[in-house]
């Protein structure tokens, strides 16, 4: 689960004081925080993308340390 740092009580009391109703207030800030956790990358997602990165550049210089070797044998 994504965690984002969103104080909702202060968002609602804030729309309160400048006109939104309590119940509007509260719809709008659910639906920020379901956008904010869906689209904010936490340090594990940040984490899980630097371990893929790693793989496959490791997997890439394997594959062209081959062809080097292939080629320097046929030449």
């Amino acid at each position: 689960m994504n965690a984002v740092a969103f104080d909702t009580h202060a968002y609602i009391k804030k729309l309160v004081s400048v006109g939104f109703t309590e119940v509007q207030a509260e719809a709008q800030c659910q639906a920020l925080s379901l956008v904010l956790s869906d689209q904010v990358a936490t340090k594990a997602d940040l984490k899980e993308l630097e371990q893929r990165l790693i793989i496959k550049l490791g997997s890439m210089i394997v594959v062209a340390i081959g062809i080097l070797a292939v080629l320097i044998k046929l030449l």
